[in-house]
């Protein structure tokens, strides 16, 4: 996930729209497209997250080491920095570098 999203621009874009139908002809099949990318691109990161987060947790967390945790809030900061979702599966449309089908297609 970090490769792809060292292109992607942290700050919303203003697009064209005929860039975005090219692919499929219809904007909303287009915006529907991007938005369920968005949405596995979302997951994964939020899995990845929580992996890297539940090294940090105990069964008995004190106020004190929430607090004191400095590698956790750094991890929590980084991912906090990343580019939005909808930001990078908009690129990855773009680019062409997501798959899709139609149902009738099917």
């Amino acid at each position: 996930m970090e490769a792809k999203k060292n292109a992607v621009p942290t700050n919303t874009v203003t697009r064209n729209l005929t860039d975005l139908d090219a692919q499929t002809g219809n904007i909303y099949e287009s915006v529907s497209v991007i938005s369920r990318r968005a949405n596995q691109v979302s997951n994964e990161v939020k899995q990845e997250l929580s992996k890297k987060l539940s090294e940090f947790s105990t069964v008995n967390d004190s106020l004190e080491e929430t607090f004191e945790n400095r590698e956790q809030i750094e991890i929590s900061k980084y991912y906090e920095r990343m580019p939005k979702p909808t930001l990078v599966a908009t690129e990855e449309f773009l680019e062409g570098g997501i798959y899709f089908r139609r149902k009738d297609e099917v």
